[in-house]
């Protein structure tokens, strides 16, 4: 949202987010007619500047879609992060994403712990069309990709992380850093696990 909204000469601008936050929101209706009510019912004339008004709507999944561990800061905890993973998707009877998400869950905690700060956790999500694997660390410097070498002992995790999966990236937190990356679920998968797994 922009100021040109919520702020005029004749508006100030807490008494126009107050507007904002009391306009109607009519639930099941489109985004965009959403939209153009909001906007018509803030705008009292012409604004004295740009108006841009974005809306999202999210939904939140089950706890039963979402796995997260807390991983100790130490070398030897990713095997035990691996396996806490792929006991999760052996749970959700995703056993085939295993081949891919053991690697590139052990990548992304072996950065955490060698180049993150604490606290890191590691999380699995498997949404509608996606399993998203996130791992989070306390430090605010972001991971670039970069080819390594041949004779280079490192350098080669995100570019493993992002040849093996559909997308990845990286997103700054309150508390430090996300890298994410995603997995496309079969269409048979994307339904959801049986009931009572």
């Amino acid at each position: 949202m922009t100021n040109g909204l919520v702020h005029s000469r004749s508006l100030d601008m807490n008494q126009g987010l107050e507007r904002l936050r009391r306009a109607p929101a009519t639930p099941g209706k489109s985004l965009e007619a959403v939209c153009d009510r909001v906007v018509a019912t803030l705008r009292t004339g012409e604004p004295a500047a740009d108006v841009t008004l974005l809306l999202a709507r999210t939904h939140a999944l089950p706890a039963d879609r979402v796995a997260t561990w807390e991983v100790p800061a130490d070398p030897e905890q990713v095997a035990r992060a691996r396996t806490l993973a792929t006991g999760r998707l052996d749970a959700w009877h995703l056993d085939e994403l295993s081949f891919t998400t053991e690697p590139v869950g052990s990548e992304l905690v072996t950065n955490a712990v060698r180049y993150g700060a604490a606290p890191i956790r590691l999380r699995l999500i498997r949404d509608t069309a996606m399993l998203i694997c996130e791992v989070s660390d306390g430090s605010s410097t972001a991971p670039h990709l970069r080819r390594a070498r041949v004779f280079d002992e490192g350098g080669r995790g995100l570019l493993l992380v992002a040849r093996l999966t559909q997308r990845w990236g990286t997103r700054q937190t309150s508390a430090g850093r996300t890298i994410w990356c995603e997995q496309a679920l079969s269409t048979a998968d994307a339904s959801g696990p049986p009931e009572g797994s």
